[in-house]
Protein backbone atom coordinates (compact mmCIF):
# COMPACT_ATOMS: atom_id res chain seq x y z
CA UNK A 1 0.00 0.00 0.00
CA UNK A 2 1.51 3.56 -0.59
CA UNK A 3 1.48 6.25 1.80
CA UNK A 4 -1.79 7.62 1.01
CA UNK A 5 -3.52 4.62 1.24
CA UNK A 6 -1.71 3.84 4.85
CA UNK A 7 -3.16 7.43 5.55
CA UNK A 8 -6.86 7.16 5.07
CA UNK A 9 -6.56 3.72 6.72
CA UNK A 10 -4.95 5.26 9.91
CA UNK A 11 -7.71 8.00 10.07
CA UNK A 12 -10.21 5.78 10.02
CA UNK A 13 -8.51 3.81 12.90
CA UNK A 14 -8.05 6.96 14.98
CA UNK A 15 -11.41 7.93 14.14
CA UNK A 16 -13.24 4.68 15.23
CA UNK A 17 -10.73 4.35 18.80
CA UNK A 18 -12.33 7.57 19.52
CA UNK A 19 -15.98 6.59 18.75
CA UNK A 20 -16.33 9.18 15.63
CA UNK A 21 -18.21 8.24 12.27
CA UNK A 22 -15.84 8.65 9.35
CA UNK A 23 -16.78 9.93 5.92
CA UNK A 24 -13.68 8.81 4.25
CA UNK A 25 -14.67 6.67 1.26
CA UNK A 26 -12.79 3.34 0.29
CA UNK A 27 -10.24 3.71 -2.71
CA UNK A 28 -11.02 1.73 -5.37
CA UNK A 29 -7.05 -0.32 -4.77
CA UNK A 30 -8.30 -0.50 -1.22
CA UNK A 31 -11.31 -2.47 -1.44
CA UNK A 32 -9.73 -4.75 -4.57
CA UNK A 33 -7.00 -5.80 -1.59
CA UNK A 34 -9.51 -6.13 0.85
CA UNK A 35 -11.95 -8.58 -1.32
CA UNK A 36 -8.74 -10.03 -2.26
CA UNK A 37 -8.21 -11.41 0.94
CA UNK A 38 -11.50 -13.07 1.06
CA UNK A 39 -13.44 -13.31 4.39
CA UNK A 40 -10.43 -11.76 6.28
CA UNK A 41 -10.45 -8.52 4.64
CA UNK A 42 -13.46 -7.67 7.05
CA UNK A 43 -16.09 -5.14 6.48
CA UNK A 44 -15.94 -1.90 4.16
CA UNK A 45 -15.93 1.09 6.18
CA UNK A 46 -19.13 2.98 6.51
CA UNK A 47 -19.87 5.58 3.90
CA UNK A 48 -22.54 8.22 3.31
CA UNK A 49 -22.28 9.88 0.51
CA UNK A 50 -24.84 12.83 1.93
CA UNK A 51 -22.46 13.15 4.87
CA UNK A 52 -19.67 13.36 2.50
CA UNK A 53 -21.08 15.74 0.32
CA UNK A 54 -21.60 18.16 3.53
CA UNK A 55 -17.97 17.80 4.19
CA UNK A 56 -16.95 19.06 1.18
CA UNK A 57 -18.61 22.30 1.23
CA UNK A 58 -16.62 22.69 4.61
CA UNK A 59 -13.52 21.47 2.53
CA UNK A 60 -13.99 24.15 0.60
CA UNK A 61 -15.08 26.92 2.50
CA UNK A 62 -11.24 26.10 4.62
CA UNK A 63 -9.99 26.54 1.11
CA UNK A 64 -11.43 29.73 0.15
CA UNK A 65 -10.27 31.37 3.75
CA UNK A 66 -7.06 30.53 3.14
CA UNK A 67 -6.98 32.65 0.11
CA UNK A 68 -6.13 34.98 2.85
CA UNK A 69 -2.78 35.17 3.35
CA UNK A 70 -3.03 36.02 6.81
CA UNK A 71 -5.00 33.12 7.53
CA UNK A 72 -2.98 30.68 5.46
CA UNK A 73 0.54 31.47 6.74
CA UNK A 74 -0.92 31.96 10.36
CA UNK A 75 0.23 35.70 10.67
CA UNK A 76 -1.29 36.88 14.09
CA UNK A 77 0.59 36.24 16.92
CA UNK A 78 -2.16 35.52 19.52
CA UNK A 79 -5.44 33.33 19.23
CA UNK A 80 -7.83 36.03 19.63
CA UNK A 81 -6.24 38.31 16.47
CA UNK A 82 -6.12 35.00 14.79
CA UNK A 83 -9.82 34.19 15.55
CA UNK A 84 -10.88 38.15 14.56
CA UNK A 85 -8.91 37.60 11.42
CA UNK A 86 -10.76 34.51 10.71
CA UNK A 87 -14.05 35.84 11.64
CA UNK A 88 -13.34 39.27 9.11
CA UNK A 89 -12.66 36.86 5.87
CA UNK A 90 -15.44 34.67 6.38
CA UNK A 91 -17.85 38.28 6.71
CA UNK A 92 -15.89 39.05 3.68
CA UNK A 93 -17.11 35.64 1.94
CA UNK A 94 -20.32 36.03 2.80
CA UNK A 95 -20.37 39.87 1.68
CA UNK A 96 -19.01 38.69 -1.67
CA UNK A 97 -21.68 36.12 -2.10
CA UNK A 98 -24.98 38.21 -1.34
Amino acid sequence: PTAHEDCSRGFRTYLRKRGIACTIPEKADQQRHRLGRDRRGGRPPAFDRQIYRRRNVVERCFNRLKGFRGIATRYDKTATSYEAAVNLASFLLWARSV
